[in-house]
Parts: C-alpha cells; sequence; structure tokens
C-alpha cells in the first residue's frame, strides 16, 4: 500500500522489516534467515548465563561496598580508642596526684611524693614505648635537638649541647618533642 507521499504503511510505523528480530514463534522464518533451530535454545542459555553474571556482578560490587564500609568503620573506632592502651596506665599516676593534693603533710615528704608521682609516671610512659632522648654532654643532633641558644665557650666542644631547657621523648624510634637545648660554640 502506497500513500501519496511514496511510503508504505509499514515504513510509516516506524518499522523496519530488514532489521527487526524475529518472532520466536515461527521456526521457518528462523530457518530461512539461516539460523538452525538449536539456536534459540542456545539464545536463551546465553541470556540466563549473562543474567546470572550481572547477578553476581551486582553481588559482587554490595559485598565490596560493605567491606569498604566495614573497613572504614573498624579505622575510625581502631583512631577513637586507640589512645585507650596509653591512658590507662596514666590514671595510678592521676590518683596518686589527687591523693597528694588532698594531703595535709610536711614539705619533705610532700616532696617524696611528688618523686614517687614522677618515678609512676616515668614508669607508665616508658611500658608505652616513650623515652627521654639524652642531651647534656651529648654532640648536638639537628634531628633530636633544637638549639635554642649557641654560647661561645672554650670549656667544652665545639656543638656540644651545655643545657637541656626541655627534655625531648621519642616513642619507639619516632620523634615526639625534639629537646631544647643551648650548644656551645668555640670562639
Amino acid at each position: 500500500m502506497k500513500k501519496a507521499n511514496g511510503n508504505t504503511e509499514t515504513e510509516m510505523a516506524g518499522l523496519d522489516l530488514e532489521h527487526q528480530l524475529p518472532s520466536g514463534d515461527g521456526d521457518e522464518r528462523s530457518q530461512a534467515a539461516g539460523e538452525t533451530p538449536g539456536a534459540e535454545g542456545e539464545l536463551q542459555k546465553l541470556k540466563a548465563e549473562r543474567d546470572s553474571l550481572l547477578d553476581r556482578l551486582a553481588r559482587a560490587q554490595a559485598e565490596f561496598e560493605n567491606a569498604r564500609r566495614r573497613s572504614v568503620k573498624e579505622q575510625q573506632d581502631y583512631r577513637d580508642y586507640a589512645a585507650a592502651e596509653a591512658i590507662k596506665p596514666l590514671l595510678p599516676v592521676l590518683d596518686s596526684f589527687e591523693r597528694a593534693l588532698q594531703a595535709k603533710s610536711e614539705p619533705g615528704d610532700f616532696r617524696s611524693g611528688v618523686e614517687l608521682i614522677y618515678k609512676q609516671l616515668e614508669d607508665a610512659l616508658s611500658k608505652a614505648g616513650v623515652r627521654a632522648i639524652p642531651a647534656k654532654g651529648e654532640q648536638f643532633d639537628p634531628h633530636i635537638h633544637e638549639a635554642i641558644e649557641m654560647v661561645e665557650t672554650s670549656d667544652a666542644a665545639d656543638h656540644e649541647v651545655l643545657e637541656e631547657l626541655q627534655r625531648g621523648y621519642k616513642i619507639k624510634d619516632r620523634l615526639l618533642r625534639p629537646a631544647m637545648v643551648k650548644v656551645a660554640k668555640n670562639p
């Protein structure tokens, strides 16, 4: 059926008969197109396999996302509670300070109590891996010492630490705080 403009009705309906997929009900059509009767079953198998793979992909993506979320939460929990192990040994030191402040005692007893608390604090920090950096009498090392003042003197070797103004600390092999020192400078 031709229309006035030269187009058939099927072309008007937007159908392209040459590129349209064959319907599944006609074996003669599929055989005429060069397909075998088993091709339909193979097509169904491939579609099922595709659907299965897409499902597996979606599950794997969801599993990965859940694992990522768990990992982020575990890292956050670790950061939140990592300090707990370092703080626990300091609690008895805090208790000792409270008792010392409440006690009414002689100045000599008070000093010995504070020395005991200092020792407790040193022990707690050493258990956590914190150690003091040696400074006085050592050769100046810019990696662990911070020079506050250079003192001209011939009484000490050049670049020798004369005085420690503030103690420096390391935790294991990492620097927490450099020691603030006065350093000798020979004229």
